[in-house]
């Protein structure tokens, strides 16, 4: 095949591939369909929750279904409302809490999150862990692991696996879902996104909790106590999340948009 042939179909191919996050508008290279993602990340899961500890605290555990039910039905009444039902449908929703003490949480694609027991000991109310439970479903909700096993697929295999990639079933998209989801390396608070899709996740996730009737003012003060509670300060420019100081001047700058759609 020679190089002008193949600079074309590369291009077809991405431009087939375009997508745009709701609520942002953002445009994103999406090579994998819904439906792989969905089905490679079902597995991931499964395997972790077999072997994960679920909590034993009952009242923590309700809090965590509570919090995420209402969440998830804001997310999908904004998605419904906004013309995108089809996309509502890829949610199918469970909410666990797990015994362990790391100050993490995250949601799958296909709508399953878990919070971890060490996190929830740094949440003082609902409104607290409905910033950390918003943060994660909008990942969901913006194709952020589609997205990245899109930059995976075009990194580690090159022009010539796009065409197999988004064509049906790929060996080449199951080698990249372990390495995007990461259940088992994950660091700090949430999944290793990079710093463009935190930002998005702490913008789309103000606005879920709001509509869900959660104060998005609690995003400051809860991130300010986990810029307190951390052992180590990475450098942002060494890390793919957002520095402390930095990611709280952007929620400032979200907030006013997120107050909108609170109800009166």
């Amino acid at each position: 095949m020679n190089k002008e042939l193949l600079i074309w179909i590369v291009a077809l191919v991405m431009l087939s591939s375009c997508g745009s996050v709701p609520l942002t508008g953002r445009k994103q290279i999406l090579l994998v369909s819904d439906q792989e993602v969905l089905t490679s990340s079902l597995t991931q899961y499964n395997d972790y929750i077999k072997t994960a500890k679920l909590s034993g605290n009952k009242k923590k555990t309700e809090q965590v279904v509570r919090v995420g039910k209402k969440i998830a039905s804001a997310t999908e009444a904004y998605l419904k409302a906004n013309g995108m039902e089809a996309e509502a449908k890829n949610f199918a929703w469970e909410f666990n809490l797990v015994n362990e003490n790391q100050v993490n949480a995250f949601c799958m694609p296909g709508g399953k999150i878990v919070v971890y027991e060490g996190l929830l000991n740094l949440v003082d109310s609902d409104d607290e862990l409905a910033v950390v439970v918003g943060h994660e479903v909008a990942h969901a909700v913006a194709k952020h692991s589609n997205e990245r096993m899109s930059q995976q697929l075009l990194t580690q295999y090159g022009a010539a696996v796009l065409d197999q990639a988004v064509s049906g079933s790929s060996a080449a998209v199951q080698t990249v879902a372990g390495t995007v989801y990461g259940l088992g390396a994950q660091f700090g608070v949430m999944l290793p996104y990079s710093r463009k899709h935190e930002y998005e996740a702490d913008h789309m996730g103000l606005i879920f909790m709001a509509i869900a009737g959660y104060n998005p003012d609690k995003a400051v003060s809860f991130w300010t106590k986990m810029s307190a509670a951390s052992d180590a300060k990475v450098p942002e420019i060494m890390s793919t999340h957002p520095g402390d100081a930095n990611r709280i001047s952007e929620i400032q700058k979200f907030l006013p948009e997120a107050k909108k759609y609170m109800k009166k």
